[in-house]
Order: C-alpha cells, then sequence, then structure tokens
C-alpha cells in the first residue's frame, strides 16, 4: 500500500551520535538498523518516497546498496529535523514525515495515520506518543515524556517524569512518551532552520521539538500502537532484538 506521492518519508541518520556513535549501522538481527527503519517506512509510503538524510558515506553507502535514496546534507546540523530541513529543500512534496532512525519496531500504520491528520490539519506540527510500559522507568531521562492538554495538543515536554501527581496512586501507567513519527511542511521545516539556534527549553532537555514553542507552533499528538521501542544507547540493543525475535522479525 502506497500513500499519496506528495507525501515522503525522511530519515535523519548520523554517524556521530554523541550517545551511541554508529548507531544507524548497529546491526539488529545482522541487519543495518536504518535498513529496518527505511524498510518498515517503504511499507507505508513506497520505496520510492523514502529518503535518508546523512552526512556519512558509511550511512549513504549502505542506504544506496539496497535501493534507497540517500540526500546529503552537512555536518552541521543542530539536530535531526535541521538536517531533514535542509534535505527536503532537495526533493519537492507537499507532506514531510520524519521518523527517527533508531525506531525499528514502529507500525507502518501509524506513519500513514500522520500523514492523513497532516493533511487534515496543515498549519498543525503532527506528532506521536504512547503510554510508557510497565517495564519502562518514567524517570529514564533516555525516554522524552510528554503532557498534553484535553483538546490533545502538547503542552510540554520532558526527559523528567511528567506530570507531577500530587498522589502517588494516581502515577502508575499515566505517562505518554514521544513516538518520534513527526508531519511538516516544508515551510514549518524551513521556519525551525531558521531559527538559528537551540531555543532555552529544547538545549536544556535536548528535546528538539520543544522548538517550536518558541516558534508559537501547535503541536497535535496522536496515540500510536504500544510496544516501540527505540535504540537511543546500546544497552537497548538487546531489549529491541528481543522484540523483533518475539514478532518473528529477521
Amino acid at each position: 500500500m502506497t500513500s499519496d506521492p506528495r507525501s515522503c518519508i525522511l530519515i535523519p541518520a548520523r554517524f556521530a551520535s554523541s550517545r551511541y556513535p554508529g548507531k544507524p549501522l548497529v546491526p539488529l538481527l545482522g541487519k543495518p538498523m536504518i535498513l529496518w527503519v527505511a524498510e518498515l517506512a517503504a511499507r507505508a509510503v513506497g520505496q520510492a518516497h523514502v529518503h535518508v538524510a546523512t552526512d556519512d558515506e558509511q550511512i549513504r553507502d549502505t542506504v544506496e546498496g539496497a535501493g534507497f535514496s540517500a540526500l546529503m546534507t552537512g555536518s552541521g546540523a543542530l539536530t535531526g529535523t535541521d538536517r531533514l530541513a535542509e534535505a527536503a529543500r532537495q526533493i519537492d512534496y507537499d507532506i514531510y514525515i520524519n521518523l527517527q532512525g533508531d525506531e525499528p519496531l514502529v507500525d507502518p500504520e501509524d506513519i500513514r495515520r500522520c500523514i492523513a491528520l497532516k493533511s487534515q490539519h496543515p498549519d498543525c506540527i503532527i506528532n506521536g506518543f504512547t503510554w510508557l510500559g510497565e517495564d519502562e522507568d518514567p524517570s529514564s531521562v533516555n525516554i522524552p515524556k510528554v503532557i498534553t492538554n484535553e483538546a490533545g495538543f502538547m503542552v510540554y515536554m520532558s526527559r523528567q517524569a511528567v506530570p507531577g501527581f500530587k498522589d502517588p496512586a494516581e502515577a502508575p501507567r499515566r505517562y505518554k512518551k514521544q513516538v518520534c513519527i513527526y508531519g511538516f511542511s516544508r515551510a514549518e521545516l524551513d521556519a525551525f532552520a531558521d531559527f538559528g539556534r537551540k531555543g532555552a527549553l529544547e538545549r536544556h532537555e535536548d528535546i528538539e521539538i520543544l522548538r517550536f514553542l518558541e516558534l508559537d507552533r501547535r503541536v497535535m499528538m496522536y496515540e500510536c500502537s504500544p510496544g516501540s521501542l527505540a535504540v537511543d544507547v546500546e544497552e537497548d540493543v538487546a531489549a529491541v532484538e528481543a522484540e523483533m525475535r518475539r514478532r518473528g522479525l529477521g
């Protein structure tokens, strides 16, 4: 199944990750992680509309060797979204879906929902969330937690356990975590990059979507399928591979 060709998926991938150097090429069940992500992206929009944005020749060669498009960007991008903004200027689409290269268990249907929501709400940035699993620690700084208002728009996102609960009995399984699927227009990506620096909240939390709060843009959050796991640090690999085996992948 393919989507409107005016929609594409951009996957930011850099080799020099501060928390996990070489992360896009880490093998998961014997295949580089970036290819797992590109293949699930292709299930959502078709292979011709999947592009990997990178500044690394090893990543480019791996991606192109598997038949995917690689868009080369500079090495000075402040964030993955800045890298996407640079890559988006090389291709012409109405909707640009940012799919993080470290989430190899994303459901392609959640990507298609992001596209549909962006089509219906063109003035909103779209971002996914799901509920923390029972075995996930809300205090982990590797998991961005999100607060939404009752209308479903992002109020704030933090690496701390937010929102706070005066009554601890209210807290279990009430935390939302970000799923790194985003829907942007070209103008929104340009505005993000043209800001020219990290905003104060973005810098403190190391969560790039917070820059849109400085730009006074609304971020609509939508619920994604449970079970998405990201490879943020090397210690995450075993859990992700175990889940992939459980799903019969590889």
